[in-house]
């Protein structure tokens, strides 16, 4: 299985979430699966491809040709596919993906969760969709969506469509046993949307 991995770029975070990056790298290549990230050098990004490779796991990289230029690029990756832009990553790297883990991170990965859950939620893709939160950072993020459902403005799957977890071990069997949701009618849609 490919397994898009979101995660942080950071250089100013807390080691736990590098070391965490990994612990998930080297578990991923360990049970046989191939790792797609963002493609960079630095960080948690780093940290899982070059685990996950220390394992023996196979590693693709993308990354749009702006991160290149400024030298942040997994040189190493087995496979590295450079892009115009962030956009054009996104789309390459949902496509080359059978599932998505989110660890901790920024803005970014949290614009890479949205992207990957909103369509989930929406039945464009049946993929599942993790997020591994060890010390509670997207406690605040739970606790948004529900506020948002409990106005009206989210449909009563919106917690169907992902999987909370804490530890390497759940993240891994939500990604390897998660059952899929139906798809939503076109009747259920336009209420979400009305």
């Amino acid at each position: 299985m490919n397994i898009c991995v979101f995660c942080a770029s950071s250089l100013t975070i807390d080691k736990k979430y590098i070391e965490l990056a990994a612990t998930v790298g080297t578990e991923l290549a360990k049970r046989g699966h191939t790792l797609v990230s963002g493609g960079g050098s630095i960080s948690c990004m780093g940290a899982v491809t070059a685990a996950a490779r220390a394992a023996g796991g196979r590693t693709v990289g993308v990354i749009p040709q702006v991160l290149v230029d400024m030298e942040v690029a997994d040189e190493e990756s087995d496979e590295l596919i450079v892009t115009e832009d962030m956009r054009e990553r996104k789309g390459v790297m949902d496509a080359r993906s059978d599932a998505f883990l989110v660890l901790p991170g920024g803005i970014g990965t949290l614009e890479e969760l949205f992207e990957i859950w909103t369509a989930r939620v929406l039945g464009i893709h049946e993929r599942p969709l993790v997020l591994l939160d060890p010390w509670g950072l997207y406690d605040p993020l739970k606790r948004l969506v529900e506020g948002m459902y409990d106005e009206g403005f989210t449909r009563p799957d919106v917690f169907d469509a992902i999987s909370w977890t804490s530890t390497v071990e759940e993240a891994f069997a939500a990604l390897e046993s998660r059952t899929q949701p139906v798809r939503p009618s076109v009747a259920e849609l336009g209420e979400a949307t009305g």
